[in-house]
């Protein structure tokens, strides 16, 4: 009769663990009640589907068919397709909805950098199509020949390669140690430092700079 409190309580708080089996290493669950945790499955839930299965669409309608591949469509397709990887990416949300990371620390790297990416992505395809609506409207008669397919094609693979770039120089520690951030097992912390894109500019600026101010970059470049 004494032992079994005791019992229970350990479940209690294996229970509470990310991991039961790793009692000193594991993270302890979010604590929230029953219907707020409910509600938010919900919501993620609902946005992820909607936003998946909108931008689906409309990918396969421009792709399928050939007389709505035009510029300005080819800007939408890349608009949404970064639209559709978010809804993908917010699939993952509701797995973190008690706190608890259970893919592994590449996976969260992983994931945070494809955040990343397809955030910047998607933000650079609304500045596209800014530019080519402002082109069409103050330069209707030479639209044509300013906005080709092959333009906007290179446009739109420089966007998505850009933001790979920058973002896997932003995220250049987590990437080279992934895990040196979490405090217990469970949890997914990455670190941006957006310094690590600047630096990497400045570096390569460096070999067209006389040699007598090299010494004094190299140590700003360090310092910052």
């Amino acid at each position: 009769l004494l032992i079994r409190p005791n019992y229970s309580r350990l479940e209690k708080e294996q229970d509470a663990l990310c991991f039961p089996l790793l009692v000193n290493a594991s993270c302890r669950k979010m604590q929230r009640p029953p219907s707020a945790a409910a509600l938010s499955f919900m919501l993620l839930s609902a946005i992820s589907l909607i936003t998946f299965t909108l931008n689906l669409l409309v990918i396969i309608s421009i792709s399928h068919f050939k007389q709505l591949q035009t510029p300005t469509n080819l800007l939408l397709l890349s608009l949404a397709t970064s639209d559709f990887l978010v809804g993908f990416l917010v699939l993952f949300q509701i797995f973190l909805l008690d706190g608890c990371w259970f893919f592994g620390d590449s996976m969260c790297v992983a994931y945070h950098v494809l955040n990343y990416v397809i955030t910047s992505a998607s933000i650079g395809s609304m500045v596209l199509i800014s530019v080519d609506r402002y082109l069409a409207i103050c330069d209707s008669l030479r639209y044509p020949i300013k906005v080709t397919q092959l333009r906007v094609k290179i446009c739109v693979f420089l966007c998505w390669s850009a933001s790979l770039v920058f973002q896997c120089f932003c995220f250049l520690n987590s990437l080279k140690q992934p895990g040196r951030f979490n405090a217990c097992v469970g949890e997914c912390v990455v670190v941006v430092t957006f310094l690590g894109a600047i630096r990497c500019i400045l570096s390569c600026k460096i070999q067209s700079i006389p040699h007598r101010y090299n010494m004094f970059l190299y140590f700003m470049i360090l310092w910052t």
